[in-house]
């Protein structure tokens, strides 16, 4: 007599055609690489959406130090003519720059500096001193407190200063759910290429 697992059988979610799309219109990764994760997450679409990203980071990180000769500078004037963005964003060739996929998101990406005001791009371009101020402000707002909690609440506190000052850290204006650079992450996976936000200019009148 063959034994029985006791174990109850556990049915994994088939996986259609139209969660395969949906995904690919959230994700803009292959039909392939959607499955996979679809499978790999027994049918959840959001839990396949992180998984594709945290692959789309490992494929950003190696794209990264491709050159970026290519991209384009683009302009944003606010209604009112109040507020102005001038902005570099490059990517490796001319094709990927004049699609209209790239054009959208380096539009979105002006948008989001004009509404969220972003002193830098990246942490690391953020001055030392600058960083030191803010460090001491956040210490002496724990005086007193447990040295271990008081680190704890002092990187909190710098944490929330660079998602204020650094665009990549701030929450993408459109989904506040993801950062820019999660936005960013996402672009690369999808066209196959490197691509750099490199510098902007926020023009407020009167400041």
């Amino acid at each position: 007599m063959i034994p029985v697992d006791p174990t109850p059988f556990k049915m994994s979610t088939p996986i259609s055609a139209t969660m395969v799309n949906d995904l690919r219109q959230r994700t803009g990764a292959g039909l392939m690489d959607c499955k996979r994760a679809l499978v790999e997450c027994n049918g959840s679409l959001e839990e396949a959406i992180t998984l594709l990203r945290k692959k789309g980071v490992v494929s950003a990180s190696k794209r990264s130090e491709r050159e970026t000769h290519e991209g384009v500078i683009e302009s944003y004037i606010h209604v009112g003519g109040k507020v102005g963005v001038l902005i570099e964003v490059n990517c490796e060739t001319d094709f990927v720059a004049r699609t209209d996929e790239f054009r959208s998101f380096v539009k979105d990406i002006c948008l989001q500096i004009a509404a969220a005001s972003p002193g830098y791009v990246s942490r690391d371009q953020v001055p030392e001193a600058e960083i030191a101020k803010e460090r001491e402000i956040a210490a002496a707002q724990v005086a007193g407190k447990p040295p271990a909690a008081a680190q704890k609440i002092v990187d909190g506190k710098l944490d929330k200063f660079y998602s204020t000052a650094c665009l990549m850290d701030q929450p993408f204006v459109k989904d506040p759910e993801k950062t820019v650079k999660d936005i960013l992450t996402e672009k690369i996976a999808k066209t196959g290429e490197n691509i750099q936000i490199r510098r902007f200019v926020r023009y407020q009148l009167g400041s």
